[in-house]
Order: structure tokens, then C-alpha cells, then sequence
């Protein structure tokens, strides 16, 4: 009985190749090649000069991109300073948080009377000297290092800038803070 046992032979080569490994390294100057050029397949496609055969298109969508990968790249893209100046605003004691432009106030006087219109409170007034003295709450904002400082303590344009959230405090909290 005669088997054919050469078509489930396993073997260390190519595949496609019926030489065995050794002999494919021994004659490794000596490349098979055993795809049909794009001629062959559908006769459309001509060969190119140089024997090879066409290169495919990559397929547009292809290798698949996760969505936030987009995202990504889309923030990357676009400067920083044509986003928008939105940042969390929180009080102590409030159950809420609310958000709000910083690029749609001027000064930050115009910005500490918003604030307490949205969290019916009194804030009062910064002095340098006094911090916001006098006054049950204190706003307080986390810049882009982390650090917690009194809203006034930098001029309104770098407060704009390294602007991260702001927190209304009590005023009996902020003392490490400033001059309160």
C-alpha cells in the first residue's frame, strides 16, 4: 500500500518550497518566488519592467484606529491656545460643580461677581495685603503644576493661562494659602 506520507510531512522550510532547510541555506543566493504577479490572477494589471509584480493599495481604514487614538492625534494637531478656557468650579458645601469660560470675563472682578451669582455667596474683595479678609469664602485655583493659590494672586492673563479648576474655599481654610 502506498502512502503518500511527503503531502503531511512536517518540515523546517518555506512554505510552498519542497527543498529542505538545508538545502534552502545552502542555496540562499537562489530566491524562489512563488506569487503570481497581478498579470496572472486577472490579466488587468500589467507587469512591471523590472519583473517584480504590482504592489496592492493599502486599503483605506486599514490597520483599524481606536477612537480615542483619533482623539489624540486631533488635540495634538490643533494649538493650544485656540481651546477654549473651560474650567470645574467648585464650593465647599455645594453638592454641585458647575463649569465656566475664564475667556468670557475681562478682570477677575468680573469674574468673582459670576461666581457669586451662580453660588449665591459673598466673596468680597482681594487685597494684596489682606488676601480676601473679612469674607466667609475664599476662591482658590490649581494651577498647571499642582499648586493651589489665591484667585488674584498673578496677573489676569497668566491666571488665564495656567488656570486648571477653581475651588471657593471658606475663608478658614485658605489661611495657608495667602495673607488671610
Amino acid at each position: 500500500m502506498d502512502l503518500n506520507l511527503k503531502a503531511t510531512e512536517l518540515r523546517l522550510g518555506l512554505p510552498g518550497s519542497d527543498e529542505p532547510a538545508e538545502q534552502l541555506q545552502s542555496s540562499s543566493s537562489h530566491v524562489k518566488n512563488n506569487k503570481r504577479s497581478c498579470s496572472e490572477i486577472d490579466g488587468s494589471c500589467q507587469k512591471q519592467e523590472s519583473g517584480a509584480p504590482a504592489q496592492k493599495a493599502q486599503v483605506v481604514g486599514w490597520p483599524p484606529v481606536r477612537s480615542y487614538r483619533k482623539n489624540v492625534m486631533e488635540q495634538q494637531k490643533k494649538p493650544e491656545s485656540d481651546g477654549s478656557g473651560f474650567v470645574k468650579v467648585s464650593m465647599d458645601g455645594a453638592p454641585y460643580l458647575r463649569k465656566i469660560d475664564l475667556k468670557l470675563y475681562k478682570n477677575y472682578f468680573d469674574l468673582l461677581k459670576a461666581l457669586e451669582n451662580l453660588f449665591k455667596c459673598t466673596i468680597g474683595v482681594y487685597s494684596e495685603r489682606e488676601g480676601y479678609n473679612g469674607s466667609e469664602y475664599a476662591p482658590t485655583y490649581e494651577d498647571k503644576d499642582g499648586d493651589w493659590m489665591l484667585v488674584g494672586d498673578v496677573p489676569w492673563d497668566m491666571f488665564i493661562t495656567s488656570c486648571k479648576r477653581l475651588r471657593i474655599m471658606k475663608g478658614s481654610e485658605a489661611k495657608g494659602l495667602g495673607c488671610l
